[in-house]
């Protein structure tokens, strides 16, 4: 019998875990590895895998690192795999193509860059940082070949992604089909208690049960959490498509974009990215609870006085319509006028000279609360304000 107090306590911790998650294999399992681990005073291994093709993390990454955070709070051993040898396969998950082969070199320094961010997350105490490379270079001919063994090319085809390539008659490499087994076999090597991954590693995330089970180990619970949509609403958030709020990004930055959003992501931001209470969230009037959201998220990454600060920012500058007081100044050449196209780039307000183009077209640049409609507006002493949220004091 389960004492009273344990068995609450254990309940506590699930209901955390559960809480923005999109399905568990299962949940009865998790309970018990819970349990089992409280007994014995014991960590449970808990593994998630990043692919280091895309370095920068953004809060469709912070969906899952926040997951493994919450486990490490509850006393769990974080496994955070850097998949250095299976991006040189390439995850085929979501892709209607081959992948190109990744560059090592570039491999190693996307990992870099992920190892420099995550702690912003994670607990360095309960992280261990490993690459899958470690161990999957080691591997013999024989051993993959027995790897292999464990699946049928009719299972493979089951999955969606290769599935629609087979019926649409394009390519589908034998290395994409052993990427799953690869991924699978990291499970196997440390022995993982739990896998946490997206919604779309599905399939990746249940070979690791698979094969766990064909070596004699106790299958891995599988956790998936959903994923987040971007600023727009409707994509999934990606740097590629321009709806991210990047976890490095200044605070001012990430509290505006979160400002931008729509009254209906707000809630699923709260869900996911916050421990909020949504019960009281949804009494707020929509403005007030879409600031507070930005004041959770900025807390995060910069602490409470950051957040504060960006909140007292916001409401001066646009409730008030004022300038901020800390903008940076741009000193006017006086010799060779520079464009103003040419002054937006290198000041990085805008991130090239076609968008800076495409702003002033849309009228979405003032000087001194004045629109600019023309690349040859001719550049003067004031301030200019790009979007909603950019600012940028000229001075002679």
């Amino acid at each position: 019998m389960v004492p009273l107090l344990f068995f609450m306590q254990i309940q506590d911790s699930i209901a955390k875990i559960i809480r923005g998650t999109a399905e568990i294999i299962n949940r009865e399992a998790l309970e018990e590895k819970l349990i089992e681990s409280e007994k014995r005073k014991k960590p449970l291994c808990i593994k998630a895998g990043f692919d280091p093709t895309a370095p920068d993390i953004h809060l469709g990454h912070y969906v899952l690192l926040k997951k493994l955070r919450q486990f490490q709070d509850l006393g769990h051993q974080v496994y955070f795999l850097i998949g250095d040898f299976t991006a040189q396969v390439g995850d085929p998950s979501g892709r209607d193509q081959t992948r190109p082969k990744m560059d090592a070199k570039q491999i190693a320094q996307n990992a870099k860059t992920y190892k420099a961010q995550v702690f912003k997350i994670l607990d360095p105490k309960k992280t261990k940082v490993v690459f899958n490379s470690a161990w999957l270079e080691k591997l013999s001919a024989q051993e993959i070949l027995e790897l292999c063994a464990h699946s049928t090319v009719a299972q493979m085809l089951v999955r969606a992604d290769f599935k629609k390539r087979f019926e649409d008659k394009r390519e589908i490499s034998l290395l994409e089909f052993i990427y799953p087994l690869l991924q699978g076999y990291d499970s196997v090597h440390l022995k993982a208690d739990v896998e946490l991954g997206g919604s779309d590693q599905k399939f990746n995330l249940l070979m690791g049960r698979q094969l766990q089970e064909a070596f004699g180990f106790k299958p891995q619970v599988v956790i998936m959490t959903p994923l987040l949509e971007g600023t727009d609403g409707v994509q999934k958030m990606s740097k590629s498509l321009g709806n991210y709020i990047g976890i490095n990004e200044p605070p001012r930055e990430i509290f505006g974009k979160v400002m931008s959003i729509s009254d209906a992501l707000m809630l699923r931001y709260y869900e996911l990215l916050t421990d909020c209470d949504l019960a009281e969230i949804k009494t707020l009037h929509p403005r007030e609870a879409k600031l507070r959201l930005g004041c959770e998220i900025v807390k995060q990454f910069y602490g409470a006085a950051a957040a504060q600060a960006e909140r007292e920012n916001f409401e001066k500058t646009f409730s008030q319509k004022k300038v901020p007081d800390d903008i940076e100044a741009y000193r006017l050449g006086t010799e060779s006028p520079e464009s103003l196209v040419d002054i937006l780039v290198r000041t990085k307000l805008v991130e090239s000279k076609n968008e800076a183009r495409r702003l002033i077209g849309q009228a979405a640049i003032t000087h001194d609360g004045n629109k600019i409609t023309a690349e040859t507006w001719a550049v003067k002493p004031g301030v200019l304000k790009v979007g909603k949220r950019r600012f940028l004091r000229l001075v002679e």
